[in-house]
């Protein structure tokens, strides 16, 4: 269901039990859930679909833009980061309505040319109560220069006081994507991410990377909101290191290089 203010948008879901024990069987956990039970933090991503024809699709194989996310005129698109409150957990086998609106649009000069930046906002309801607040922030840029010098990665911390490492491989990619209908080719097509978009194989989704970091802080205590910005693509083929110290996490890629910062609260 779509409002007619092109701005903002609304979609209803059942949340079904089925699909969150499927994630948690792709990342290797328990999967004791059912009805009435609370979701994982982050959960919400697996629902709300929004399928499109084919023709509706971009050559990423996300939706085409121009409808909630206006055409900014560039073709490749980073979920670069964003921000989560949690009110209220979600319950598995119930409704919920998922409110999503176009907080603001800008674009801007960078150092590799021009760039796009939206920022949406999403309102999770179940049984008349806001439960989950997100702010999600998208990069849209152009293609990359085949001779322009790759950009030099930061370098992530080594103060960790709790760490886990996690493997990635093209299954588990492909699993995510179908899970949460995420149609970015580069998670999944290898020519693809790196004929047209110039990776180094398939890229390990922004997305997945911040919901082993939210898992990983529920362990270790109630988790009341997360904010994360992605600052380096981790490919399929590498092992990450998730850490934490205190209210900050981050994950590290294989050759020390930050992949992700994030802030639990």
């Amino acid at each position: 269901m779509q409002d007619a203010d092109t701005n903002r948008t609304r979609q209803t879901d059942m949340l079904d039990p089925a699909r969150a024990q499927a994630l948690l069987v792709a990342l290797g956990l328990n999967a004791d859930l059912g009805p009435r039970d609370a979701l994982p933090p982050f959960f919400h991503q697996l629902y709300f679909w929004d399928p499109r024809p084919p023709g509706a699709l971009g050559r990423d194989g996300h939706p085409k833009v121009g409808g909630l996310i206006p055409d900014l005129g560039l073709p490749r698109r980073m979920w670069a980061g964003g921000a989560l409150h949690f009110e209220a957990p979600l319950r598995a086998g119930d409704p919920a309505e998922k409110r999503s609106f176009v907080d603001e649009v800008q674009r801007k000069q960078g150092r590799s040319g021009p760039l796009g930046f939206v920022t949406l906002r999403h309102e999770i309801w179940q049984a008349g109560q806001l439960c989950v607040t997100e702010r999600q922030d998208l990069v849209y840029r152009e293609d990359p220069d085949p001779s322009a010098p790759a950009p030099k990665p930061p370098t992530a911390r080594t103060d960790e006081v709790t760490r886990e490492d996690q493997s990635f491989d093209s299954t588990l990619l492909f699993r995510y994507s179908a899970l949460t209908f995420n149609g970015h080719r580069i998670h999944y097509d290898l020519d693809y991410a790196r004929d047209v978009e110039g990776y180094g194989g398939l890229v390990v989704h922004g997305p997945l990377l911040a919901q082993l970091l939210m898992l990983m802080a529920a362990r270790e205590g109630p988790l009341r909101s997360f904010s994360f910005r992605a600052t380096a693509p981790l490919m399929h083929f590498e092992t990450a290191t998730l850490c934490r110290n205190g209210p900050d996490m981050w994950v590290r890629g294989p050759d020390g290089r930050q992949c992700m910062i994030a802030t639990v609260g």
